[in-house]
């Protein structure tokens, strides 16, 4: 009895060693990369953002998410990556469905858009692990057909978010369209509320965190 007590005990010891030595190497793993982070190392922090956009593109959608919101999160492209800014894209398209026995259009890639830019805002923020970026640029890309007929994507709506504006969103509870608003997307719609190319890159956040909205 005493002797099977002892194996016992040995064997329970032996595995607390083995999950503090797992907990230590977590642990000094996690101080590496941050340390990295913090020094400005842009190979590390390229490696930590490239691997959090390709964990996406295999993640299952998170419950309730819009597929359209979440096909722009896993097609989202990175641009540029320095040590307090990340510049992505991605694209959108207007949704159609059967109303009145027709298919009739029900979002604007505009609407879709500001989904997007909001939902994608928020992992930038916040789920990449390490990375605390100060700004985000988010440029999201519609299908427009040219006048010979060839299909071109071009951008209709962009935006660069301050963390301190994404700070004061309330992400629990407002709409993404809120959120995306508050956080200062730039488009343009004409007379008849259709969206406009606009120039990626060529967006300000205004001074009261808000979008705005020019009609041609």
């Amino acid at each position: 009895m005493t002797w099977g007590i002892t194996i016992g005990i040995i064997i329970i010891m032996g595995l607390f060693a083995f999950i503090g030595l797992i907990v230590f190497k977590e642990a000094r793993t996690h101080r590496f990369w941050q340390s990295k982070v913090e020094e400005g190392d842009l190979d590390m922090i390229t490696q930590l953002v490239q691997a959090e956009v390709e964990r996406w593109r295999t993640e299952r959608p998170p419950k309730g998410m819009p597929a359209t919101v979440w096909q722009g999160i896993q097609g989202v492209e990175v641009i540029e990556i320095a040590a307090d800014y990340l510049h992505v894209s991605s694209t959108a398209e207007p949704q159609f469905a059967l109303v009145g026995g027709q298919r009739r259009q029900v979002s604007s890639a505009v609407d879709e858009a500001k989904r997007i830019t909001a939902r994608l805002a928020e992992r930038l923020f916040y789920d990449i692990p390490h990375i605390r970026a100060e700004r985000v640029q988010i440029d999201v890309y519609t299908t427009f057909h040219e006048p010979d007929g060839a299909a071109a994507q071009r951008c209709v709506l962009s935006v660069l978010a301050e963390r301190a504006v994404a700070a004061a969103a309330d992400w629990d509870n407002d709409p993404p369209e809120v959120i995306a608003e508050q956080l200062g997307v730039q488009y343009r719609l004409d007379e008849r509320g259709l969206p406009q190319p606009i120039e990626p890159g060529s967006v300000r956040v205004s001074t009261n965190g808000h979008g705005t909205e020019s009609k041609t």
